[in-house]
C-alpha cells in the first residue's frame, strides 16, 4: 500500500445541519432544506470552520503536508476542501480535491428530510422496522444501511495502492463515513462503531488521523478540534441529518 496516512476531515457546519437542529428543537416533522442533499452548502460558520482547517494544514511541517486530497462530491464537503486548501495556500501548489462518489454521505431514501418525530408519526412501519433490524443493518427504501456505506469505504481503502508516489491523503467527507473508515480500518464491530458514533460524535471540521504501521491501521488522533478553538471558531457536533437517530 502506497498511502499509509489518512487525514479524515468532516465538512464544516452546513445549512442542512442548522435546519435539522431547528426542526428537532421545534418538534417539526420535516427539515426545511430547499436543496437536495448533494447541493446543501456550508453555513457562514461552516465556512469559518473550513478556513480553520486550512490554517491547521498550513501549520503542518512540510513533511506532513497531504500529497493528495479526496472529497465527497457533496457540496458541503467539496466547499470545505476548497476553502481549506485555499486558506493553506496549497491550491497554489496544484493540490486540488479529487471527487470520489464513494465518500458521499449516507442516502436516507424515503426518510430524507424527516426528523425522528416525523418518521415515528408519518412512517411508523419504517420506524418499527428500523427498531427491529437495528441502526447498522436497517436500509430505508431507496436508501442505504450503514453496512452499504461500509462497502463503499472498503472499496476506497483497497484502491489506495493505486497511488504509489503518495503517502498521505486528506479525505474530506461526512461523519458517518468517518465512523465507518474507523470500522473498516481498525477492525471494529457493529457495537463498537455505533457506540463511538453515539458517545463521541464527530464534530464539524474535526480531524481524525489514521496511520498504517505495516501491520494495520491505528488512530493517531480522533475528532480533534484544537484548531477550531485556537482560531476561536465555534465547535459544533451536528449529527448528519437525522442519522444519529436513524
Amino acid at each position: 500500500m502506497a498511502i499509509t496516512e489518512l487525514i479524515l476531515v468532516r465538512h464544516g457546519e452546513s445549512a442542512g445541519n442548522v435546519a435539522a437542529q431547528d426542526a428537532e428543537r421545534t418538534g417539526a416533522h420535516r427539515i426545511a432544506v430547499p436543496d437536495r442533499d448533494a447541493d446543501v452548502p456550508l453555513s457562514p460558520l461552516g465556512v469559518e470552520q473550513a478556513a480553520a482547517v486550512g490554517t491547521r494544514l498550513a501549520g503542518l511541517a512540510p513533511t506532513d503536508h497531504p500529497d493528495i486530497v479526496f472529497s465527497s462530491p457533496f457540496r458541503r464537503a467539496h466547499e470545505t476542501a476548497v476553502v481549506a486548501l485555499r486558506t493553506a495556500a496549497m491550491d497554489a501548489d496544484g493540490l486540488r480535491p479529487l471527487i470520489d462518489e464513494r465518500l458521499r454521505d449516507r442516502d436516507l431514501g424515503i426518510l430524507d428530510t424527516f426528523t425522528t418525530l416525523g418518521v415515528d408519526a408519518e412512517l411508523p412501519d419504517e420506524a418499527a422496522r428500523r427498531r427491529f433490524l437495528g441502526k447498522f443493518y436497517y436500509r430505508p427504501p431507496g436508501g442505504e444501511s450503514w453496512t452499504d456505506v461500509a462497502l463503499r469505504v472498503r472499496s476506497f481503502v483497497r484502491d489506495l495502492d493505486r497511488y504509489p508516489d503518495r503517502t498521505r491523503a486528506l479525505v474530506v467527507c461526512h461523519d458517518a463515513v468517518i465512523s465507518l473508515f474507523r470500522y473498516v480500518c481498525e477492525g471494529w464491530d457493529e457495537h463498537r462503531v455505533l457506540e463511538e458514533a453515539s458517545l463521541r460524535p464527530t464534530p464539524n471540521a474535526s480531524f481524525t488521523h489514521l496511520v498504517h504501521d505495516g501491520r494495520g491501521w491505528r488512530a493517531r488522533a480522533a475528532n480533534a478540534t484544537a484548531h477550531l478553538q485556537h482560531a476561536q471558531v465555534a465547535v459544533t457536533e451536528h449529527s448528519g441529518a437525522t442519522d444519529v437517530h436513524l
